[in-house]
């Protein structure tokens, strides 16, 4: 078994009040009615890895209403050829905490065990609309390669507000901006650098790998300009940039300005132009790759997560998805309104049931 997820238990999270959920290592198929509660599975999953979750929410957001106790989420993970015991929580609206085999650890610790990527419907218009939502999707892929990414990019955003409010206050003081560039320019390196080395593991698995689903070329461009190529460059572009800067009340130069321009490989189409389904595809054969990368740099490929993808492939697409999972060896925790849409699994899948129940979701097996 690879890295897999074996016993999960969710008290008090969203619609939870208590599941418990054993699991044996296979791609997990989750059905029931719209609204019953399969998404907040996922989102539990999710947080076994570093950062918000897939669905990005606060602490406080995910605490089952009305008590609004808190939450917690404890695991057994199978990772690295031993079992770990994980435990995340929130008490009080409080961030996070984890602890790992009872010591209290941080998220980097635990993205240094579980590397989880994830594929949600709300990522299905990232192409359409603004640069945001890209490079948060290529962040998430940098941070599976790279845990500390987010430390990095928690940095440089926590010193770019505070630079961003000297400069809506006109202070013009450079002693006042010296220290924040530093800082921004040292993190912001790190996370272009971590951006690059992302896309190029992202090719080398697409480049490597057979697939039903389409290529996408991607590249990293800059809304204005162009992104310093060293630390020392970005350190003086900040620098040379105060005065524009204080006319926009912004930081206008950094990593924050990028975008992800994509292109469908076969047809030299940007994906923003490309049929819903098409580039619901080329989503899919990126989370692929991602999976495929990591397998070739960890040994062992992550833990996928699927929102809704059945409803939206094809059956000729959705047997290959299900086909390069099985083949990839991910436990694939995937969720449809329906056991139709997981009919080509078969048994190589475990099935869980979420239905309404009185005192909240109820999932069984």
């Amino acid at each position: 078994m690879g890295l897999a997820l074996t016993e999960l238990t969710v008290s008090h999270f969203r619609s939870h009040k208590l599941a418990r959920l054993s699991l044996d290592g296979r791609p997990v198929a989750i059905h029931g009615p719209n609204g019953a509660g399969k998404t907040n599975i996922l989102e539990a999953v999710s947080l076994f890895s570093p950062g918000r979750g897939m669905r990005r929410a606060s602490a406080a957001e995910m605490t089952r209403r009305p008590e609004a106790l808190g939450w917690k989420l404890t695991g057994v993970l199978q990772a690295q050829g031993r079992q770990y015991e994980i435990e995340t929580w929130s008490e009080g609206g409080v961030a996070r905490q984890v602890r790992i085999d009872g010591k209290a650890s941080s998220q980097i610790d635990l993205g240094k065990l579980a590397r989880i990527v994830w594929l949600i419907p709300s990522m299905d218009r990232i192409w359409i609309e603004g640069a945001e939502g890209r490079r948060r999707f290529l962040d998430r892929i940098a941070l599976s390669f790279d845990p500390a990414h987010a430390e990095a990019s928690l940095t440089y955003e926590k010193s770019m507000r505070e630079r961003n409010r000297l400069l809506k206050e006109q202070v013009r003081d450079a002693h006042w901006y010296a220290a924040l560039e530093a800082q921004m320019a040292e993190t912001g390196y790190r996370i272009h650098a971590a951006r690059l080395s992302a896309l190029d593991h992202l090719r080398a698995a697409q480049d490597q790998a057979e697939t039903a689903f389409p290529s996408a070329e991607l590249e990293l461009v800059q809304t204005e300009g162009a992104m310093p190529e060293t630390e020392a460059d970005l350190r003086e572009a900040l620098s040379e940039s105060r005065f524009r800067d204080l006319a926009a009340g912004r930081t206008l130069v950094g990593p924050h300005r990028s975008d992800v321009y994509g292109v469908f490989a076969a047809k030299g189409v940007p994906a923003k132009d490309c049929s819903t389904g098409e580039q619901k595809a080329l989503l899919v054969s990126l989370i692929l790759s991602n999976a495929r990368a990591l397998a070739s740099m960890i040994g062992a490929p992550p833990i996928v997560l699927l929102d809704e993808v059945a409803a939206h492939l094809d059956g000729d697409r959705r047997a290959a998805l299900y086909d390069e999972i099985y083949a990839l060896g991910a436990q694939a925790w995937m969720t449809g309104t329906g056991p139709e849409l997981f009919a080509e699994l078969g048994d190589r899948a475990q099935t869980l049931i979420v239905s309404d129940g009185f005192e909240g979701t109820v999932v069984s097996a």
